[in-house]
């Protein structure tokens, strides 16, 4: 159903909203149509564009980063690159799968022709994947189209998605839209059409993963020749945005960050528990915290052992 009202009214949904005029009951919930003929849906006008909300927490609040991920449809970079990756000083823990069912799809399933990292005396953000103008480019994980429109500064046509796994996700060069700005998108779902618009000497899909806008290299996630995730971990640390860098160990639970070592709950774990495991007591973790023995333990939260 909302597939179809968006393919009616798609050409016009990049103007600025203005006046409502009209609203019109769907599946998918109460759509305002305004004056100048584009639209929106009720539960979105007051959205925050906080899909992670363990994360956000984390990164504005327990970090004290401060960092800034705003929605904005009208600009590709929404904390206009004031998110500094050197702020980051711990490892910070994030599920690349939290809360998405479909799981993981391919953007598009061709060979890898230009990687990330220095390229022409610049640092290229993202990886190329060769295809032919008018390929289907989908959706590499579910969430929510944040920016959809021409980008006059090199991308051409882009679409840029925001996942409940608190990424990013840019699709670079499309010939067509088959998106607009607050559509809820599941893994695997067609959001263009492959092309060779702005800065490209030919078709392909660029493709970008990037958290809180700084660009990191998507290898370190996707493995592309297998066309599947490397880890539904992933460890945050400031070398993790530099190329050539390489991902921290996963395979045990704790991780660490200069003299400093965490611990990430999972189901079952209690400050007892996790106390005994590294040979120290309750009531020192309680002090590295800041936190009560009494406190309710989350999966993911990180616990400072060391």
């Amino acid at each position: 159903m909302r597939l179809l009202f968006i393919l009616i009214i798609f050409s016009l949904s990049n103007f600025s909203f203005s006046q409502i005029i009209d609203t019109l009951d769907t599946e998918e919930g109460t759509m305002l149509i305004y004056s100048n003929y584009t639209w929106e849906y009720m539960e979105d006008r007051d959205f925050d564009g906080v899909l992670n909300e363990h994360l956000n927490n984390l990164m504005e609040v327990d970090t004290n980063l401060n960092y800034i991920q705003n929605w904005n449809s009208e600009v590709c970079y929404t904390s206009n690159l004031k998110n500094d990756v050197n702020k980051i000083k711990d490892t910070l823990w994030v599920c690349i799968q939290e809360n998405i069912d479909s799981g993981f799809v391919m953007p598009f399933d061709g060979v890898v022709t230009s990687r990330y990292g220095w390229r022409r005396g610049r640092n290229h953000n993202g990886t190329d994947i060769d295809l032919d103008t008018g390929d289907t480019v989908r959706a590499a994980w579910g969430g929510k189209i944040r920016y959809a429109k021409f980008n006059s500064s090199g991308f051409g046509n882009l679409v840029v998605i925001r996942h409940y796994n608190g990424l990013e996700t840019f699709y670079a060069h499309l010939s067509k839209h088959l998106v607009v700005p607050n559509q809820n998108i599941n893994a695997g779902d067609p959001i263009g059409l492959g092309g060779n618009t702005g800065h490209s000497s030919g078709s392909h899909l660029h493709f970008e993963v990037r958290f809180y806008d700084i660009p990191m290299n998507p290898e370190k996630i996707i493995d592309f020749k297998n066309k599947t995730i490397k880890d539904e971990n992933l460890f945050v640390h400031r070398g993790l945005f530099r190329p050539g860098s390489s991902v921290k160990s996963t395979s045990g639970s704790n991780v660490s960050s200069g003299d400093k070592v965490y611990h990430r709950v999972r189901s079952g774990d209690t400050l007892g528990g996790i106390a005994r495991r590294n040979r120290t007591s309750v009531s020192r973790l309680c002090s590295l915290n800041g936190i009560r023995s009494t406190k309710v333990l989350q999966i993911g939260q990180r616990i400072r052992v060391r």
